[in-house]
């Protein structure tokens, strides 16, 4: 993994392991973190650990932590879900957890790691997700990360009796 390493932005990414479960429901459950996504419904370590077993074990899924190198502080997570081999496709998610490293640009870095790492490792490709219109910042740094829109989604999701519109993004393999 020293090769998911940005040491210009002072990160790296470690596969995520069930010791990290009550990091991951606390920030999942943080306002901050749930408002930019699309599941809202509470994180229990139950069903985090759940996760684990019905999704990274099989294959399904791949979760990494983001860290700070400096102290080697956890401060989110960069995931990949819905894994299509057929298609050599899957979802990408993020969050920065710790309110302290976020707007430093952490996430825009751990992106582009883990699009080395789809591309890389997993041979994808193409990677995407979907994010709420009204989170302009998300926007900008999956641009900034690789990220290209390919459209609006109107009214495609209904949260807290409100439809919402999506954007729908994706980054290709430069090597296929």
């Amino acid at each position: 993994m020293d090769s998911y390493r940005d040491t210009a932005a002072g990160i790296y990414l470690r596969p995520m392991t069930y010791d990290d479960t009550d990091l991951i429901v606390t920030w999942r459950n943080s306002s901050a973190v749930r408002q930019n996504f699309i599941y809202r419904d509470p994180f229990t370590p139950e069903g985090h650990k759940e996760w684990i077993r019905s999704m990274i074990e099989t294959g399904k899924a791949v979760q990494m932590i983001i860290c700070e190198i400096a102290g080697d502080r956890p401060v989110g997570s960069v995931y990949i879900r819905d894994i299509d081999r057929r298609h050599n496709k899957a979802e990408y998610g993020i969050f920065i957890g710790e309110a302290s490293a976020r707007g430093r640009g952490l996430g825009t870095a751990a992106a582009g790691l883990m699009l080395r790492y789809c591309f890389g490792e997993e041979k994808l490709n193409r990677v995407y997700l979907r994010a709420l219109a009204s989170n302009e910042q998300a926007i900008r740094s999956y641009e900034k990360a690789g990220f290209v829109r390919e459209g609006v989604l109107r009214k495609d999701v209904c949260i807290d009796g409100e439809y919402r519109d999506i954007v729908w993004m994706a980054a290709l393999n430069p090597n296929v």
